[in-house]
């Protein structure tokens, strides 16, 4: 029995660790990593490190590594393989799981604007503050560059590249992260707006208090769109009931059939 999780997250270690605690006999836990983080922390199981070359790639994998669930456990902004892994999951007719964080919702209080893209953020930034505090990680910083009038303080656990914004000053560091270090750090860099993307989850969601409590605006990035038809849940223990049962319908290896070794029987149900 092989599951591989698509992960880099919180959630896809706790799964890990969770797969890992069951002991069960024969279960072979594979982590794929992205590969984006220098130094990522480790999920047990074995790990793997960068890309598949697409869906067609990530296909060949399940079956060339006789994979009999596939969990999308990425980060809400990893879009484009949340696709691939839902073609691939359907081209080698492997039960597939989404596993995901919800998303933030605004309380009493917050004042949030919110935007399509990173490019729509930096549209909205000038009319809302100068001193910005940036959490939407490195990538994302190009889309800032230009903003020469703002100062912004970028917060990222590896160092960004250019392009970036011409004043800068940046914080390696990640969650999870305190509400009174969140609210020293709005404080003493007098920041006067917030940008984030909906990443969801609790690790870095005392930011949002801070800036609720000092009546800053707060620009939230709206996640991209998901493959409809994926069964999807929220926490890891779900998660590992989820795919405890699929495990248990798979077809025994003696059993044959078309759908051969370690194909769940009632995949198309599942999707």
């Amino acid at each position: 029995m092989h599951v591989l999780i698509l992960g880099g997250t919180t959630e896809a270690r706790l799964l890990a660790a969770l797969l890992a605690d069951d002991a069960l006999p024969g279960l072979r836990v594979t982590n794929s990593l992205a590969g984006r983080v220098a130094a990522p922390r480790m999920p047990p199981g074995e790990v793997r490190v960068g890309g598949f070359g697409g869906a067609d790639g990530l296909a060949a994998w399940l079956r060339g590594h006789e994979v009999d669930v596939l969990v999308d456990a990425t980060h809400p902004f990893a879009g484009t393989i949340s696709f691939h892994a839902a073609r691939a999951a359907a081209t080698a007719r492997v039960p597939l799981l989404a596993l995901r964080r919800p998303g933030w919702v605004p309380g009493e209080g917050d004042v949030w604007h919110e935007a399509a893209s990173l490019d729509r953020a930096a549209e909205l930034l000038p009319r809302l503050g100068r001193r910005v505090f940036l959490t939407t990680g490195r990538m994302g910083l190009p889309a800032f560059a230009a903003l020469d009038d703002l100062w912004f303080l970028v917060r990222s656990v590896d160092a960004p590249e250019p392009p970036v914004p011409s004043r800068m000053e940046v914080v390696l560091d990640r969650g999870p992260f305190t509400l009174d270090g969140e609210r020293d750090l709005l404080r003493r860099h007098r920041i006067d707006v917030v940008v984030t993307k909906d990443s969801g989850g609790a690790a870095t969601a005392p930011k949002l208090t801070a800036a609720r409590e000092a009546g800053l605006p707060v620009v939230v990035v709206r996640r991209p769109p998901v493959p409809e038809g994926v069964p999807e849940l929220a926490e890891p223990r779900q998660a590992a009931d989820w795919i405890r049962e699929a495990l248990g319908r798979s077809v025994p290896p003696d059993a044959g059939g078309e759908s051969g070794p370690g194909f769940a029987a009632d995949t198309r149900q599942v999707y």
